[in-house]
């Protein structure tokens, strides 16, 4: 099917090997699609030859735009400075691991013609591992509450968007950046659809299973309060579990004319009532962190270098160091 335009962005991180496969499939791809269409690649401070490859890369294709950050920032970061980067109709968004195959963009056109505002390209079957497969499922777990729709379940770094979505985050400047949430505040249509996911086979991934669960924990403490509603569940149920002893010591003394004895009882009553306590108070200070980021107005992102072959996009606000 034919589209007005399309812009293609992809976080680029240690990719040097895939790049050039990558952008090969897409000239053949976008083609097909439209006859206008960019793809805008975002250096996300890569440790190998992938800002080299980028530049060799957008002397052969003319419609490639190439963005170098000025240091790591993460892939969401990434992400969204290659967004305000894009100047038409649809933004999809993929991976440059080759993933996300772009033969697969147009099921996800498909699905966007049918009036959604944003769609998600799902792998049917997906295997990392067994703890990788949990903060998975963990991330989107929260990715679901945060969003409050049941699209989040099937939510994949291969998007396709309306271009004028991005509207509800235009001014968004948090160090804290999921894609995925911002484009819930300008959106309300949500779909998804089957698409293929390859194995990988060059270069290893990026996403530990560590850094799946720092980004679930960023999503919830970031942009939505449950963690603070959860706190306050948890100190409502020690209250009353408090009572419940209170109750159960005075009984005991009423009835046999002694309190409770023993030295367990008594600390391991402590002890839980301590960890409930430590546990609030580290809640309050991961979101008096993010309070304390947001005043000091640290950028989502830095260019250090942005190049065009071609007539050069607008550029929207952003903090430029040099170019």
């Amino acid at each position: 099917m034919m589209v007005p335009s399309i812009s293609v962005v992809v976080p680029v991180y240690n990719s040097q090997q895939s790049l050039p496969i990558l952008l090969n499939r897409l000239s053949v791809a976008l083609p097909a699609l439209t006859q206008q269409y960019e793809a805008i690649l975002v250096n996300d401070c890569s440790r190998d030859r992938s800002a080299q490859v980028m530049e060799e890369l957008a002397d052969q294709y003319p419609w490639l735009q190439c963005v170098h950050l000025l240091r790591n920032y993460g892939q969401h970061n990434a992400l969204l400075c290659g967004i305000r980067q894009a100047r038409h109709d649809i933004v999809i968004t993929l991976d440059d691991d080759l993933q996300n195959p772009p033969e697969e963009i147009p099921k996800l056109l498909r699905v966007l013609a049918e009036g959604y505002d944003v769609v998600y390209g799902y792998p049917e079957r997906e295997s990392h591992g067994l703890l990788r497969d949990i903060a998975s499922k963990m991330t989107k777990y929260s990715l679901q509450r945060t969003m409050g729709m049941k699209a989040a379940s099937r939510v994949s770094s291969f998007r396709a968007f309306r271009t004028e979505v991005r509207e509800g985050f235009r001014d968004y400047r948090g160090a804290f950046v999921s894609i995925d949430v911002l484009l819930g505040w300008g959106a309300m249509k949500f779909g998804a659809t089957p698409v293929e996911n390859p194995p990988r086979t060059l270069g290893t991934s990026n996403y530990t299973v560590t850094k799946l669960i720092a980004h679930a924990m960023n999503m919830m403490t970031g942009f939505t309060t449950l963690p603070l509603q959860l706190a306050s569940i948890l100190g409502f149920v020690f209250a009353l579990f408090g009572l419940c002893v209170l109750a159960f010591v005075i009984a005991m003394y009423l009835i046999h004319g002694q309190s409770v004895p023993g030295f367990a009882f008594l600390a391991s009553v402590i002890v839980i009532f301590s960890g409930v306590q430590l546990f609030a108070l580290g809640i309050i200070g991961e979101y008096l962190a993010r309070m304390h980021f947001r005043l000091m107005d640290r950028p989502c992102y830095t260019i250090r270098q942005q190049t065009q072959r071609s007539a050069a996009p607008p550029s929207p606000p952003s903090v430029s160091v040099s170019s």
